[in-house]
Formats: structure tokens, sequence, C-alpha cells
């Protein structure tokens, strides 16, 4: 059977936790998590990044940060994981649900003015497969109708547009260090902002409401309950696993982009006879290989195509399913204008197998499989 994914193991993770263990700090803050986090200060030029235990943790941090209160709407695709609208539910938001676009799967950037109500607070841009949304024009909304930008590029690590960083780009970004994603701790994530000014605060509500934080940094002599929190750092034990990946980021990257390459060239043909469609990276962005996927005619299609992969022993899966259409999608939010693509074209996606330990050959063998498949038609 080939997998669909397998978390990513480069050399060094058992020796680094080994060290976290031997160190005797194991709750978080410790040598590893700073270490991940300079990393990707210095990497991504970013002014803040606290290592959290896991995206949806990031997200809701952003949420508070941004002093969302019960009542404000937050703009965001509906093609998105559920932690995305879940940070925000939690604050008592609604959810404004706005189309995508076909060619990338991210949110419609010209269907977000019409969105926008007095009880917008924030849009909520997601970086789909790693490629970035046009920011340039989310941004230019947000300034001009004074609303927060949070970036949800938990596929996006290592993404940049015009040669920014995504997750740098708005008030704040969130990452996503899960087993699936690119570089990966298990469970994690980061917060990433920009402005001194959320530092104090960010600080006390991932430390569980308290200023332990300065009293570490010796500008206490206690430290005491200061303000609503709750417990997001992660321990030592997966920021020392994390910390092996990002040291490995270049070579992990390199494997994902050979991976990338290979279906792309390869499934070329199938695209000129039109019987599917490949991923496209729009000019100015780049693309941080998280995942490689094809749109072929239908849902029924898809469901032919799924079963006949698996009875090849190879393990392909479809992606989300728009949560405007859930239960709690229809309770917590609504959706702007009319739902041209997003349900159409999420019924069309398969997402290829994609890890950073895939062996070539089967790469080969699952681009051969999805060669010979012979009912692209109804």
């Amino acid at each position: 059977m080939i997998d669909f994914n397998r978390p990513a193991f480069v050399g060094k993770e058992l020796e680094y936790i080994k060290d976290a263990v031997e160190r005797g700090m194991l709750c978080g803050d410790g040598i590893y998590t700073k270490r991940c986090s300079a990393w990707m200060e210095e990497r991504f030029h970013a002014n803040h990044v606290m290592l959290t235990t896991s995206c949806t943790h990031a997200l809701e941090m952003a949420a508070y940060l941004c002093d969302i209160q019960p009542g404000d709407e937050v703009i965001m695709p509906s093609y998105t994981f559920v932690s995305t609208a879940d940070a925000f539910v939690l604050r008592g938001a609604k959810i404004v649900f706005v189309d995508i676009r076909p060619d990338t799967m991210n949110i419609d950037e010209r269907k977000i003015e019409a969105a926008i109500t007095p009880k917008t607070k924030a849009i909520v841009p997601v970086h789909y497969a790693g490629i970035a949304c046009e920011m340039d024009t989310i941004m230019e909304l947000a300034k001009k109708y004074d609303l927060k930008v949070v970036e949800d590029a938990a596929q996006a690590v290592g993404s940049y547009y015009k040669g920014k960083a995504l997750g740098t780009i708005g008030d704040f970004g969130c990452y996503s260090f899960h087993e699936t994603k690119n570089y990966t701790m298990g469970e994690g994530g980061a917060l990433v902002y920009q402005d001194d000014k959320y530092r104090e605060r960010a600080e006390i509500l991932r430390e569980k409401g308290t200023d332990r934080s300065k009293f570490f940094r010796g500008q206490v002599d206690k430290y005491r309950w200061i303000d609503y929190g709750s417990s997001y750092l992660p321990s030592e034990l997966n920021a020392a696993y994390l910390y092996a990946q990002l040291e490995e980021c270049d070579r992990i990257s390199k494997k994902r982009e050979e991976i990338y390459q290979y279906y792309h060239t390869h499934l070329a043909s199938l695209e000129a006879e039109g019987k599917i469609e490949r991923p496209v990276v729009p000019e100015g962005c780049t693309n941080n290989c998280h995942m490689y996927y094809m749109k072929v005619k239908n849902i029924e299609v898809r469901k032919r195509m799924l079963a006949y992969l698996r009875e090849k022993g190879i393990c392909s899966v479809f992606h989300y399913v728009p949560l405007h259409t859930a239960p709690a999608g229809q309770k917590f939010g609504r959706f702007s204008g009319e739902d041209i693509y997003t349900t159409k074209e999420s019924e069309r996606l398969i997402r290829l197998p994609m890890f950073y330990n895939l062996d070539m050959e089967d790469v080969k063998t699952v681009t051969e499989a999805v060669l010979a498949f012979d009912e692209y038609e109804d």
C-alpha cells in the first residue's frame, strides 16, 4: 500500500528529543522552542514567532488579540478546515463565507468587499495548498475598512507572495506543524505577528493568563494571574522534533518539489486531453509543494477514481467539505453572494500521495495508475 502521508523524518529528531530530556525541561519555552522561533523569525523576516500547541490554537490566539466580540462578523472562504472558523466562533463571531477562485481554490478577493458590513471585524485569507491569496487587494480592503487580517497559513510555511513570507503580511499569521505538513512536530503550530504592541498580551494569553514570561526574564519577582489565557505552549519534545526538521528544510523542500514536478510534468497530457486540471501557481507566488492535487470532471468521476486507486493499493483522498454546507456552518455562519465555485470545485479535487520520505518509484507507480485510469468521462 502506498500511503497518502507519513510524517517527515530527517535523522536528528531522536537525538534532539534525547537532548531535551537530558536538559531536564520538557514543559516548553526551553532551548528548542526558542531555537524554532528564532529560526522562523530570521528565515521569514518575522518580528515575533510564538510556537503553539497547534495551528488551531494559533488561530484562537489571533482571534483574541483581534478583540473579536460576540456579534462581530469575520470573512473567510468556506473551503477550509473547521479550525479557521472555530477560532472565531469561540469568540462569538458570525462567520461570513465568500466564494473561492477556481484556479487556486483561494478566497475570491473580488467578492470580499460585497461581504463587508458595519459588523465586519476581520478577513481571514486561507492560503490553500501553500499558494498565496491575492494579498495586495485584501490588505487594501482591510486598510479601507479598518479590518484586521489573519492569515491562515497552515499549509503555507515557506511560501511567498511577491517576496514576502506568507504569515507575515497580515496582522497575524498562523502556521501548522501537524504531521501532515511539510515540517512537523506531530501536533503544533505558531503565531506570527509584526507589531510589538501585541507582545505582552500574546505572552500572557499563551501562558495561561499569567506574566510567567516576564518572570523567567527576571522582569518581575513572581508571576501572577493577569488576564484571560490558556495553555498554548507546546512541549520541548515536540519543539525538538521540529527543530531537526527546520535545520533540514531545504532538503525537505527539494524532495517535495521533485515529487510535485514529477506529477505535474507527467500528468500534463491528461490536462491537454481535457480529462483533468492541474494546480495553478499565479505570477508573484511561490509554491512550497505542500500538496499535489488534480481536478476531475465531477464528483462521480472522483468517486470512481478514488475506488480505482484503492484497488491499486494507492491511498488518495479528497479534501474539505465546504463549511457552509455543514450543520455548524449553517448555525454559525452565512454565505455571502452565490456559491458558484466552492462546492463544485471541491467535489472535483483529488489529492495524490505527497510526503518527504515517499520513494520516487512509488511516485512513478501512482502516476502510471492515474494515466491508466479510463473512466474520466461520465
